[in-house]
Formats: structure tokens, sequence, C-alpha cells
């Protein structure tokens, strides 16, 4: 077949089995555009060297948090060093937490950022990752 994927010998498994599922499949994989909003709770993030890290462009990874006592919903928004920098506001959350606890890969991507006195705005795509 000629879209199969075949290994050939045990060294090229041992080089595939460190890598994280992700990387492996990664030129299998389609991003779709689901919407766009922000991250909220920037201001109460510790680490401010979270945001002097963060770019436009920058991949986020979304988890889950439903053991959050404020809302049920919560979504973590992580730079790629796991670091928090806030969460997908409550009003936009709840179809996200859906397809999450359906077993969908979700992601965001920093499209803007702006500084407004201690408060940092910053916009991002979310993304279902399709494989």
């Amino acid at each position: 077949m000629a879209n199969e994927v075949i290994i050939k010998t045990k060294d090229e498994l041992s080089v595939a089995s460190g890598a994280t599922l992700d990387r492996l499949i990664k030129p299998l994989t389609h991003e779709i555009l689901l919407f766009d909003s922000y991250v909220a709770g920037t201001g109460y993030v510790k680490d401010e060297e979270v945001f002097a890290e963060m770019k436009v462009g920058d991949r986020l990874v979304l988890q889950r948090e439903p053991e959050n006592r404020f809302d049920g919903n919560a979504i973590l928004v992580l730079d790629a060093q796991k670091r928090k920098a806030g969460y997908i506001p409550e009003k936009d959350n709840i179809v996200f937490a859906r397809l999450m606890d359906a077993g969908k890969y979700l992601i965001a991507k920093v499209v803007r950022m702006e500084e407004k006195g201690s408060f940092r705005q910053i916009n991002i795509s979310i993304f279902l990752v399709d494989f």
C-alpha cells in the first residue's frame, strides 16, 4: 500500500520510542481553526517570565482542570515549558472542555500580545489537531 508506515529495523523503532506521540505523527496531522479568543487571568500569574519569553506564533498547550472550584469546565493555557499563562475564558470554554473530555487534542497559538499597564492581553486562536 502507498500510504502505510513500515518500520524496517529495530534501530528505527528505538529512535521513535523516545519521542512524544505528537512529534511522531506530526506529518500526519492537520490543525483545524475552531475559534479566536484570549487568555484570561494573566494578571494572576505569578511567574512573569512566561510572558517575557512568549511571542506571536508560539504554540500553547491546553490542559483541562476539572477540579477547579470556580469553573468545572476550566482549561489551563500553558506555554511550551508547561508554565501557566492563564485560562480559556469561562464564557468560551464549555465546547472546548467537552471536546477535550471526549479525547480530542486542542492547542492554541498566540496571535497578538499587548501590555496595558499591569494587564496583558494575549489573543489566541484555538485549533483542533486532527490525526
